[in-house]
């Protein structure tokens, strides 16, 4: 008989055995103890291996009754609330429901492709030949401006000499101001707002283009424009216009005061000349400036083409 068997014939006869001499049988094994794991734990996983193909959800582990063993359960975990980030408030059932954002995007402003050498030089051909004007108004501003501050005359000038070159600047901006005012101005104010009067008539002006190339920007009108139609209906002439004006009025006072001067009326003085220089020499370099900036290729090309600009004269 072999071992095993042996054993088992030994223990059945030890109990029945016990059972003879007790009356009783003998008490069964102790049970061991059951561990249940109906409701199975869930542990996120930060960094999981991409989905399956065919499968939704959120991938999350789930540790199985054995410590070693786990798989993926495709069902979505409950939605947990964040300390750091608390959700909106519940809405009770009367509230209606919030509508819709229905604010359309800004339009983006349209991009003007860059212009080549040969059409930025086509486009920016007037304001250099008007700076040349200028830059003769200014050497002769300066040559006035610094004797006036110094007390004495620039370049060794005579006083006959000095009164006749203050008072050829007077012609010579007057002159300049008629013709642009007769013949330039009205021509470029039939598109840009920078050189009208307020009194233009609607068939002065020309409708705008229609190339994207205008200065309204994503509130619709541009501030050019909103000026413009202000000044219109106030009948206000643009600012290069007012300068106009401001500059008039300096240059009366100069050369009445160098004529003066040169009947022999009163004496010259350089304080005198100075102050008179004073009252409209801000405005009279701001507007040299200011209208060659005006005239300038990148604000030229926003309202005329190159075949128009290659018409132009001055």
């Amino acid at each position: 008989m072999s071992t095993p068997r042996r054993k088992a014939t030994a223990l059945i006869l030890r109990a029945k055995s016990t059972t003879i001499q007790t009356g009783r049988p003998p008490p069964p094994p102790p049970k061991q103890p059951r561990i249940s794991f109906s409701a199975p734990i869930l542990v996120p996983v930060p960094l999981l291996p991409p989905a399956p193909r065919g499968l939704g959800g959120t991938y999350w582990y789930k540790p199985s009754h054995h410590p070693a063993r786990a798989y993926l359960s495709t069902s979505a975990p409950a939605k947990m609330s964040s300390p750091s980030a608390p959700g909106p408030a519940p809405s009770s059932s009367s509230d209606p429901p919030a509508a819709p954002d229905q604010t359309p995007a800004p339009t983006p402003a349209p991009t003007i492709p860059p212009l080549s050498a040969r059409e930025f030089k086509e486009y920016n051909r007037l304001a250099e030949h008007m700076d040349l004007f200028h830059a003769h108004f200014r050497s002769t501003w300066e040559t006035l401006y610094t004797s006036a501050s110094s007390g004495r005359r620039a370049g060794g000038l005579s006083i006959r000499a000095f009164i006749n070159a203050g008072l050829d600047l007077v012609r010579h901006l007057e002159m300049h101001h008629s013709i642009e005012e007769q013949y330039v101005f009205p021509l470029l104010a039939r598109r840009m707002p920078e050189f009208r009067t307020g009194r233009e008539r609607p068939r002065d002006i020309d409708p705008p283009r229609t190339t994207g190339e205008t200065e309204a920007g994503e509130g619709g009108e541009g501030e050019k424009e909103k000026k413009e139609k202000e000044n219109k209906e106030k009948k206000i002439a643009a600012e290069l216009l007012r300068q106009h004006v401001e500059i008039h009025k300096g240059m009366d006072g100069l050369r009445d005061y160098l004529q003066k001067c040169q009947s022999g009326e009163t004496e010259l003085r350089m304080p005198v000349l100075k102050a008179q220089l004073d009252t409209w020499g801000a405005v009279l370099w701001t507007h040299l400036d200011q209208e060659v900036r005006t005239l300038g290729a990148e604000n030229m090309r926003r309202y005329w083409t190159l075949d128009e600009m290659r018409r132009f004269r001055m």
